[in-house]
């Protein structure tokens, strides 16, 4: 896998996760169903951040990673 996320892309999906996370486990402005759906694409935004490659990216033709 080659590398196709920038480090802003990164810290961008972290934070979403962090904050969807928050609001699933101390709040109940998020749950039932939809609280599900959203932790599984957190935890695919924590996934794919660290990997630093976002598997949709090629097929939209996308790419955030800056060229060394």
């Amino acid at each position: 896998m080659k590398k196709n996320m920038g480090s802003t892309d990164k810290v961008i999906r972290m934070l979403i996760a962090v904050v969807i996370a928050i609001l699933y486990f101390t709040t109940d402005l998020i749950s039932g169903t939809l609280g599900i759906i959203l932790l599984i694409f957190a935890g695919i935004f924590v996934l794919t951040s660290l990997v630093s490659f976002c598997p949709l990216y090629p097929i939209l033709g996308m790419n955030t990673c800056k060229k060394k």
